[in-house]
């Protein structure tokens, strides 16, 4: 039966007709024990979902489409390592990664928990040896610039949590990420440092990726000109791959190649040898504390009921606002600078994950699947876009973060931050109505503008500090979230065939820009574009 069909969701159509108008500001007069109702705990994490437009019958009802779906078994499915990625025909054990209890995880009948471990203990020793000055360049000198080229997970995941965890990095070390094929990005990475004192972590599964080869190869000329030998290599690169005979041949030590497995995925594989540039900067046992959050989330995701269940709640109010309200994004708000780039990681998180139009039937799915995510860190964010969230036309559901303690007291610094984190939640939700504006003497044709609708959802999650412990908890939770959305709406979360087309068609655009034929045989709209990018050229 199809999901649309199914007595569930249509249960739900019904609730959601008696529900949509119903202001939030009513939800919480007309339950005075609301808050204690939606509020849920683990050890230093606290969520609060009441500032949503849901009743305790909305999360039954949910939770009913939940089962119907076959939740729980999809998440025992995932963590006994069975083929869920059945268009690449492979489990997803993301989560042995930091399945720090160590119990025994199989694939094809062998335990890979040994495997897992010795990838970590070699990027532990190698960490200790970069970050101690134990390793040297070739010309005998500490290394002091770590220089990552890859791209998506391979980019996103290290280069958010570098920045995320930054307070507990050797200073000593600066950390650096390139990513796009734009030759600015490298050029400008690499002018202010010196060869001798760098260290290159080439990041590709295949080590054929187009992006990050491209950049490694003008890595490689630019060190080799500046040491004046090739055998500089093997000193100052390093790979995290799995294609030995490319790592060897681009001139890489194997002894300096880490491995990972075709059962982690890109957007995945922070916790993986991926995560190498993290552990550098912040040291093997502040990655191992990143661990045990990761573990944390995955055992109470794995083990709690779904009434308790924060990710799977997170999931499925997701699913109300997408599905019935029919909001189009969701927006990620972290009131912590360090976490500037959260949302820009959740977003190839998310949207490469739950991105899809075709169910696992392989017919089209006449429901909405994958929000738009995206964000900014508050207080920025306030004055920039919140004016949309607060009266515009569109129904934009919020994720609030927050630390209760700041990593960095200056003043009453983190006390105005939390009171405009508190704040804004406290607008959306119940806005400002035509009398309380007139009560503040505002001149009659102000008044239209003055008025606040409300009734905007947010859920809110804070954290007693950014630990590398909380922050594995809290990248876990998206990652559940986004696992229980895919789920649901029947799509296969853990492939991406939608970022091949564009790289096909790139590769065969790729010789015409340089060729003097006008054989193009595309669209005229491209046709017309590769003639004029040519013709400029020329002229240069």
């Amino acid at each position: 039966m199809e999901l649309n069909r199914s007595k569930e969701w249509l249960a739900l159509e019904e609730h959601f007709s008696k529900l949509k108008d119903v202001h939030l500001k009513n939800l919480f007069e007309n339950t005075p024990d609301r808050v204690k109702n939606f509020i849920f705990e683990i050890p230093g994490m606290y969520v609060d979902i009441s500032k949503n437009r849901i009743t305790e019958e909305t999360i039954q009802l949910l939770l009913n489409l939940a089962r119907f779906a076959g939740l729980e078994k999809a998440i025992d499915d995932m963590f006994t390592g069975q083929k869920i990625n059945e268009t690449e025909d492979r489990p997803v054990l993301h989560i042995a990664l930091r399945n720090r209890s160590n119990k025994p995880i199989y694939v094809a009948g062998r335990d890979i928990m040994p495997d897992i471990n010795a990838v970590l203990s070699k990027m532990a020793d190698f960490s200790e040896k970069v970050g101690s000055g134990e390793w040297k360049g070739f010309s005998g000198k500490p290394i002091k610039n770590i220089i990552n080229i890859g791209i998506g997970g391979s980019d996103l995941g290290p280069s958010f949590a570098c920045e995320a965890l930054k307070y507990y990095s050797n200073r000593n070390l600066k950390m650096s990420f390139v990513s796009n094929i734009d030759p600015t990005h490298i050029v400008e990475t690499l002018i202010d440092k010196s060869a001798e004192e760098t260290l290159f972590i080439i990041a590709s599964k295949t080590f054929t990726t187009q992006e990050t080869m491209t950049n490694a190869m003008t890595a490689r000329k630019w060190l080799i000109k500046k040491m004046k030998d090739d055998k500089a290599i093997a000193s100052h690169f390093v790979a995290v791959s799995t294609n030995k005979k490319e790592v060897v041949k681009f001139g890489i030590d194997p002894a300096n190649m880490f491995g990972f497995w075709d059962w982690v995925g890109g957007r995945y594989s922070l916790t993986s040898a991926i995560g190498l540039p993290l552990m550098i900067s912040i040291g093997s046992r502040n990655f191992f504390d990143l661990l045990e959050g990761y573990h944390a989330m995955d055992c109470h995701f794995r083990k709690t009921p779904l009434e308790k269940n924060i990710p799977v709640l997170l999931g499925m109010i997701g699913i109300w606002y997408n599905n019935f309200f029919k909001a189009e994004s969701h927006v990620i708000l972290p009131y912590d600078q360090y976490l500037h780039r959260f949302p820009a990681y959740l977003q190839q998180a998310d949207m490469e994950s739950n991105g899809k139009s075709v169910a696992k039937n392989g017919k089209k799915t006449n429901y909405q699947t994958g929000p738009i995510i995206w964000g900014e860190p508050g207080t920025n964010g306030q004055h920039a876009f919140y004016q949309l969230i607060h009266q515009g036309t569109r129904l934009i559901p919020a994720d609030f973060i927050g630390f209760v303690r700041s990593l960095n007291p200056q003043g009453d610094h983190h006390l105005k931050l939390i009171a405009n984190l508190f704040a804004q939640t406290r607008a959306l939700a119940f806005g400002k109505n035509e009398k309380a504006v007139r009560a503040e003497g505002i001149q009659d044709w102000l008044v239209p503008f003055m008025c606040f609708e409300g009734n905007r959802p947010t859920t809110t999650i804070m954290l007693d500090k950014l630990t590398p412990a909380n922050l594995g908890k809290l990248v876990a939770l998206y990652e559940h979230k986004i696992f229980t959305q895919g789920i649901i709406w029947n799509i296969f979360s853990f492939d991406q065939w939608g970022v091949q087309l564009g790289k096909a068609m790139a590769n065969n655009i790729l010789p015409e820009l340089s060729s003097n034929s006008n054989n193009l045989e595309h669209d005229s709209s491209t046709n017309n574009l590769i003639e004029y990018f040519k013709k400029m050229q020329e002229q240069q």
